[in-house]
């Protein structure tokens, strides 16, 4: 039994470019949520032998909770989702935009430990722009859940894409990851990159300029 939870445990597969939720995922409040995470998170933290009488632990399953509902995994929550307003290009710029060096934060949904790095974005504008901030906050939107850092990528690039009204969108996120830093094989010097991209980015010209420019 237990090789059998190890192959499932160690199969680590994205399903799916959407986040896999069930249909009632929102029928319960954040309170409800906070409520029930806090009781079982209490007894994860008495099974591992703590004394939650100790005033170091005792606020710690409420804590925990809340951080989850409220913080970690607020993107799962689509009443979170940032206003993305765009512009018409009136200045007719007609080359890249890049913005780089974007941080995020996020969760791998295989452990629930963190994953954290940089993201870079280049879009050419098919008569739409977008306030350079409003980039931040699709990625943290996205970031803000158990997230697979293929799947983050193409949805921020999706978001991008339906926003701007262009394909021409091209995304590369870089990120080290703390299931691989903190167990298992324990690198602490290894990241990793994907990259997702379409319409004008599909020449390699083009996508390499953008390379250049977001190093």
């Amino acid at each position: 039994m237990s090789d059998l939870r190890d192959i499932i445990g160690d199969n680590h597969v994205m399903t799916s470019k959407e986040t896999p939720m069930v249909s009632d995922a929102f029928d319960k409040s954040d309170d409800e949520k906070i409520a029930i995470i806090q009781e079982h998170f209490k007894i994860i933290m008495e099974t591992l032998g703590l004394n939650l009488k100790d005033d170091s632990l005792k606020g710690t399953p409420f804590r925990v909770a809340k951080m989850y509902v409220k913080e970690l995994f607020s993107g799962l929550n689509p009443e979170n989702k940032p206003s993305i307003s765009t512009f018409d290009n009136k200045y007719q710029y007609s080359k890249m935009l890049v913005e780089k060096n974007i941080s995020f934060d996020s969760a791998c949904e295989h452990h629930f430990l963190p994953m954290r790095g940089k993201v870079h974005i280049g879009y050419i504008s098919s008569g739409k722009v977008i306030g350079l901030s409003k980039m931040n906050r699709i990625v943290q939107y996205y970031g803000r859940r158990p997230q697979v850092q293929e799947r983050l990528t193409i949805q921020i690039l999706n978001e991008l894409q339906k926003s701007l009204k262009t394909k021409s969108v091209i995304v590369v996120v870089d990120a080290e990851h703390l299931c691989v830093s903190t167990r298992g094989i324990k690198d602490t010097t290894s990241s990793t990159v994907t990259i997702e991209y379409d319409g004008d980015f599909l020449d390699k010209n083009i996508r390499n300029e953008f390379l250049k420019l977001s190093e």
